[in-house]
């Protein structure tokens, strides 16, 4: 092995110029070749036990500590995952931004983050930086890119609610049991107007919820008033807007769905007018991140298992970037109900 790497060693001299220990320098204080140290940094091949006392004094007296880059450059990798969401303020993605991060520390990856609301070329700037061999992998949770710019890739990516074919892996919840979960709600809860809150973009699963949840209420007679927002627009701005022009047009809806943010505006705007909740309007959110569970009422929620949706990305990106094992083309996590106080409980619903 002819790898070096370095680190700065405390100065002792009057000039203060600080010297650099290689691994060289260990292998010689411990007595060993250098294949040996990289060993027992690496934490891979058989070294005796005495003898890697040996080089753990010997790196402990000329305070060494490998260099990352140069070993991941050795290894012809650097360490680092990127992760896309299209806005890390927005309740859900910042989670699971943050829990994802965490899973790839603890299996010794960094993360490059980027919101890409705002600007187009982000996305395609990520997958250019994994052509480049600037990242190793990327979790791909924001979708404004044609599905060809991600096809033409030979890298490990890891989608995020959107179905690219076999491909490219793909992890997400079961949003079609989320839309009909929420449907028996508003449908046990006598609703018999709902506004179905919604964004529109092509081969994301997520919308699959609102689809059920449509023809299962409609199927039920129910009436369904579908508001479509702006794609790729996540700002609080943008959903209290839209709240205040639900309320200027609240004709007879009694029942209101949709992901968290937009639909606890438009119940912070009707308890404010003096509309009860849930005597007069039923609200149900999907996602049910910490803000469902802060305001009052607390919201009823589907929930996503925000935590596992995580822990199975950063996983699986780590399967395909070190071929660890095969990674299964859909992995598709429960959601549950969460009863609060914005409806009425299933079993006494009236």
């Amino acid at each position: 092995m002819n790898s070096n790497y370095y680190v700065t060693v405390k100065s002792n001299n009057r000039t203060g110029k600080v010297s650099m220990a290689s691994i060289r320098d260990v292998a010689r204080r411990a007595g060993v070749g250098v294949g040996t140290v990289s060993r027992v940094i690496n934490g891979n091949g058989y070294v005796s036990a005495d003898t890697k006392k040996k080089i753990e004094k010997a790196i402990e007296e000329l305070e060494y500590t490998p260099n990352e880059l140069a070993r991941n450059l050795f290894r012809n990798k650097t360490g680092i995952v990127g992760i896309l969401v299209p806005d890390v303020d927005h309740p859900f993605f910042s989670s699971y931004v943050r829990q994802t991060e965490a899973a790839l520390y603890e299996v010794g990856y960094k993360t490059l983050i980027s919101s890409t609301i705002g600007v187009s070329n982000r996305e395609e700037e990520f997958l250019d930086m994994l052509d480049r061999n600037m990242v190793d992998g990327i979790i791909a949770g924001s979708h404004t890119l044609e599905g060809e710019k991600y096809l033409k890739r030979k890298h490990a990516i890891i989608s995020f609610d959107r179905d690219f074919g076999p491909e490219i892996p793909m992890i997400g919840s079961d949003h079609v049991t989320g839309g009909r979960l929420a449907a028996e709600v508003l449908i046990r809860n006598k609703c018999k107007k709902v506004l179905n809150i919604f964004g529109v973009s092509p081969n994301i699963v997520a919308n699959d919820k609102h689809t059920v949840l449509k023809k299962t209420l409609e199927k039920q007679g129910i009436e369904v008033v579908d508001m479509i927002l702006e794609w790729n627009r996540f700002g609080h701005e943008d959903y209290w807007e839209s709240a205040r022009k639900v309320m200027e047009t609240f004709d007879g809806i009694d029942g209101v769905f949709g992901t968290d943010q937009p639909v606890l505006n438009i119940m912070h705007l009707a308890l404010k007018a003096g509309i009860k909740i849930p005597e007069e309007l039923k609200i149900v959110t999907y996602d049910g991140t910490d803000i469902s569970r802060l305001v009052y009422p607390e919201a009823t929620s589907i929930r996503q298992n925000i935590k596992m949706l995580a822990e199975l990305s950063a996983n699986s990106v780590v399967d395909l970037i070190e071929n660890r094992r095969p990674v299964p083309n859909k992995q598709i996590i429960p959601v549950e109900l969460y009863q609060g106080q914005t409806t009425y409980p299933v079993d006494t619903a009236i």
